[in-house]
């Protein structure tokens, strides 16, 4: 069966510059580029000229690079080229269904994309795009089994980011107002940048060993998902091997996250990072890691890396000189203590939350494939 079988398709089209605006002026209006981390797109631009429109309930997909990428309209809207409207048939479509097929497709529609420069997918591309033949009942069936677990998946990611606001709340009322006595990092952690790579090594031994990347350092965490490896000698793997509870911080970035960082609990064996991450070994008997992690989120630490940092078109960087520098208010260790262990007793309830979180992604991807292939 083929997608033109269970809905109309409609392209979108360009407006004049003149015609859309973000004073919230006419109808919402999108283009290819809208926001489609969400089940709805977020309204930036409204637009009063009579071009396409989509209807609430229509599938929005993006027909330009990011190719598949897919929203609902949940409101009355116009759609610029970048997008196209697919509106089910009520008697032969679902349309969480169809927003469950197009998610599913993303990488089938990417591969009918043509052009030098960027690629499209035309209108005769998607008519002729082949979908499964169910009926609407049992299509029904399917988007309710998934959307169910979504609904949880949904439930577990908030929940998530309660137990972060817990923790930062619980900082704030220890350390808020606290007095502390003024230190520089460099006072109380041993530093070093890491491996570079693309570096001449002659004549000597190397042994492939995991590493740490700028991608995998996040703000408040580290990213395991994706770990790159490198040849490195025994020497390097020595300097620049990795402890549990280490620091990574990241040189250069976005404005706003430049100096992020934060602990490394069990790092993979041998595992070392490159030379755009920091390491901080903090003195424990004076810093402990889940402070200094939380401090860096605070606002002292970003304003401090703000002005610090070296700014060119939009991506901002620290040197070694400017982190050791990083003025840190240290309270007494017992203080220290207590709110370490309040931040593993979250951990554990996040840990638990994270399994079943991961549990159903596993599910959702099982279904997926079963459903659509």
């Amino acid at each position: 069966m083929l997608l033109s079988d269970i809905c109309e398709i409609i392209m979108g089209q360009s407006p004049s510059s003149d015609s859309y605006n973000v004073k919230g002026q006419g109808l919402p209006f999108f283009q290819g580029n809208a926001d489609f981390g969400k089940l709805y797109p977020s309204v930036r631009l409204w637009c009063n000229c009579p071009i396409k429109k989509a209807e609430a309930g229509d599938l929005l997909v993006s027909v330009r690079a990011p190719i598949g990428a897919v929203n609902l309209a949940n409101q009355k809207c116009c759609i610029g080229r970048g997008l196209a409207a697919l509106r089910p048939y009520r008697d032969k479509c679902d349309a969480m269904y169809l927003y469950y097929l197009i998610k599913a497709g993303k990488n089938k529609l990417n591969w009918l994309g043509t052009g030098s420069t960027f690629k499209a997918i035309t209108r005769s591309s998607l008519l002729s795009f082949n979908v499964p033949d169910y009926c609407i009942a049992f299509q029904r069936k399917i988007s309710g089994k998934l959307w169910s677990v979504d609904k949880l998946i949904h439930q577990r990611n908030e929940q998530l980011k309660l137990f972060d606001l817990l923790i930062q709340s619980r900082f704030l009322e220890m350390f808020g107002m606290s007095e502390g006595i003024d230190k520089h990092l460099e006072d109380v952690a041993d530093i070093c940048s890491g491996i570079t790579k693309g570096r001449k090594v002659l004549g000597l031994e190397l042994r492939e060993v995991p590493y740490m990347a700028v991608s995998n350092v996040k703000m408040g965490y580290i990213d395991l998902s994706t770990v790159k490896t490198i040849m490195a000698t025994e020497n390097e793997i020595k300097q620049y091997r990795l402890f549990p509870n280490d620091i990574l911080m990241t040189e250069g970035g976005d404005p706003d996250k430049v100096g992020r960082g934060a602990i490394i609990r069990n790092p993979p064996k041998d595992c070392i990072h490159q030379n755009h991450i920091f390491r901080v070994r903090l003195h424990k008997d004076v810093l402990l890691p889940e402070f200094f992690e939380e401090y860096l989120q605070g606002n002292s630490a970003r304003r401090y890396f703000l002005k610090a940092a070296k700014q060119t078109t939009g991506i901002a960087s620290i040197n070694m000189k400017q982190l050791r520098a990083l003025p840190v208010k240290i309270p007494p260790i017992k203080v220290q203590i207590q709110y370490s262990d309040f931040v593993h007793q979250v951990d554990k309830s996040k840990l638990a939350v994270q399994k079943s979180l991961d549990e159903l992604e596993i599910l959702k991807k099982s279904l997926m494939q079963q459903y659509f292939g």
